[in-house]
């Protein structure tokens, strides 16, 4: 039976944690913990989810779940992949829930190593675009033109100054069994796509857009709406890598305004409408590449 709105679990295995209002990322392990299940083990590296699960006696995490050192996630799901397999158990996920900093930079090594060996493991990467958890700092997936403390925006800089890493790509070219980008503004294709990820006998990979209101400044309300207009706009993909091939999941025939987007959030405030350009431009030589190479 296919998981959706409708035939999705009651059952609450992240639930009662005190994360920001809005936080796109505690959504995102509380669907996927959902489809998953209670035979599952999350590994969560220091980022706003262990911060916000791990607060004795207040336990959110009704399933079993561990901290690793924050370049090892990979590593540490390799071995309680391992273990689970030399103890014979069975119907089980071993799931990581890692930021975009702890995926994309501190932990691609450890990354890599478990795709190259395909160990039996589910990866989902949250991203919020920058190091939320320890003051806002830039990451290797913060966007063009974002605010940050470690990219502040001037007269001669518009806050950081290179595009996103391509870390969906980065995993396909491992050659990844299943490999997959999802938002949690558009739920049912995040489930679909999880329920694909459980399947998968060796190393999956899910990219989540996960708002973060206090980084990007943004109300708490508004994060679903931001998570489904950054697709709509273009300024994130739906799509899928698996056999060896790449599917586009979602294909505007014309982008909602980019202007909009970014003007609804604090980090990209200052601005100027040569920098809106760039993104823009940005934007669509990357979806030019996307369509001539993904698009049958």
């Amino acid at each position: 039976m296919a998981v959706n709105a409708q035939t999705l679990t009651n059952e609450e295995y992240f639930y009662g944690h005190k994360a920001c209002g809005g936080c796109g990322g505690s959504l995102a392990i509380r669907l996927a913990l959902k489809v998953l299940g209670a035979r599952s083990v999350a590994v969560v590296p220091p980022n706003c989810m262990s911060t916000v699960g791990f607060i004795y006696p207040n336990m959110p995490f009704t399933v079993n779940g561990m901290i690793p050192p924050f370049g090892a996630t990979a590593a540490v799901m390799s071995g309680i992949a391992a273990g689970a397999k030399a103890l014979g158990l069975k119907d089980y996920h071993v799931v990581g829930f890692a930021g975009d900093g702890g995926t994309a930079d501190i932990g691609l090594q450890a990354l890599s190593g478990a795709v190259d060996r395909n160990d039996r493991i589910i990866y989902i990467c949250y991203d919020n675009e920058a190091y939320m958890n320890t003051g806002v700092q830039k990451s290797g997936l913060t966007p063009y033109g974002t605010k940050t403390t470690t990219t502040p925006a001037g007269e001669r800089f518009p806050g950081a100054i290179r595009p996103k890493k391509n870390i969906f790509e980065i995993m396909a070219a491992h050659d990844i069994p299943y490999a997959a980008t999802v938002s949690v503004g558009y739920p049912e294709d995040f489930l679909r796509k999880l329920e694909k990820a459980k399947d998968v006998q060796g190393t999956s990979f899910l990219h989540v857009m996960a708002p973060c209101p206090t980084g990007w400044g943004t109300a708490s309300e508004v994060s679903i709406a931001l998570a489904k207009e950054a697709v709509d706009c273009g300024l994130w993909y739906l799509a899928e890598y698996e056999a060896g091939a790449f599917t586009l999941n979602r294909n505007p025939k014309e982008f909602t305004s980019t202007k909009d987007y970014l003007a609804k959030q604090g980090r990209f405030s200052h601005l100027k409408e040569t920098d809106i350009a760039v993104i823009s431009e940005l934007r669509d030589a990357k979806w030019e590449k996307i369509r001539k190479n993904w698009v049958k």
